[in-house]
């Protein structure tokens, strides 16, 4: 027969769990804007919800996200995407994606960004502060890519195009600081 009041230790907690309201470093450094050829596998996923309650989301580069300082973040969006009317209803959005190992889900607080300057591309441009942030990783396993792609034909056009966009994105946030 075997003592029932003898005690295992607990396993140690495997899951690290930390939140945040600013950037953490890596996370600023990939959507610092710069380099964005080097970070063109990179995928966030932006989820809203719509009016009927429905999940919708969109995926997205480091060319359609800069960040301008430690709470906030440019998105670019296409205007005819769901989640752009979605974020016009609730004002709310969440991006999650894998950086430094790590997994991070941001929930944002979203307007419209009062201009794009020079934005000739079509886009709309929104502004995101950072409501609440979360980090999470286990002591077991390394993350080590979310949703990832490859851009077809070298990208080059496309690298182009991200670029612009992310210096669209850094115009109307310095203009929205003045």
């Amino acid at each position: 027969m075997s003592d029932s009041s003898a005690s295992t230790p607990a396993p140690a907690r495997p899951l690290e769990q930390n939140v945040f309201d600013e950037w953490p470093d890596a996370v600023r450094a990939l959507f610092d804007g710069s380099s964005i050829g080097g970070k063109s596998g990179f995928t966030a996923s932006l989820l809203t919800v719509d009016a009927n309650g429905h999940v919708r989301t969109s995926l997205l580069s480091v060319g359609e996200l800069y960040a301008p300082d430690a709470r906030t973040l440019c998105i670019a969006l296409w205007p005819q995407a769901r989640a752009t009317r979605a974020i016009a209803q609730s004002g709310r959005a969440t991006l999650s994606f894998v950086c430094d190992a790590a997994f991070y889900q941001v929930q944002l607080r979203v307007a419209p960004l009062a201009s794009a300057v020079g934005g000739d591309s079509g886009l709309v441009y929104l502004l995101g502060s950072i409501d609440t942030g979360e980090v999470q990783s286990v002591r077991y396993a390394r993350l080590t890519g979310g949703i990832t792609f490859e851009l077809e034909g070298g990208g080059r056009e496309v690298l182009d195009r991200w670029e612009k966009q992310v210096e669209h994105l850094k115009r109307a946030a310095a203009a929205t600081r003045r």
